[in-house]
């Protein structure tokens, strides 16, 4: 399993984790700050999904009007890992 590590902007979120394995399946999700008990719930719906998947579910989520959140930039993320591999 390759691990990531991919700093969210404009977001109340500081730092997201995770891990994809050999089948782009989401492990280990981790949110740091934000809002404790809905990135947890996130981290545990995503885990042992595709990667691909989540994040066109996510994308485009929108937190107080600031064009972005926490599931977007997640979303980026998963992108990103993703381009890389």
């Amino acid at each position: 399993m390759k691990s990531y590590s991919f700093t969210p902007k404009g977001v109340c979120s500081s730092n997201i984790s995770f891990k994809l394995d050999d089948e782009n399946r989401i492990h280990e999700l981790v949110f740091t700050n934000g809002c404790n008990g809905n990135l947890k719930a996130i981290g545990k719906l995503c885990e042992g999904k595709e990667a691909s998947e989540i994040s066109d579910i996510l994308r485009g989520n929108d937190c107080k009007g600031r064009g972005t959140s926490c599931a977007d930039q997640l979303s980026k993320a998963l992108d990103e890992a993703l381009a890389a591999n």
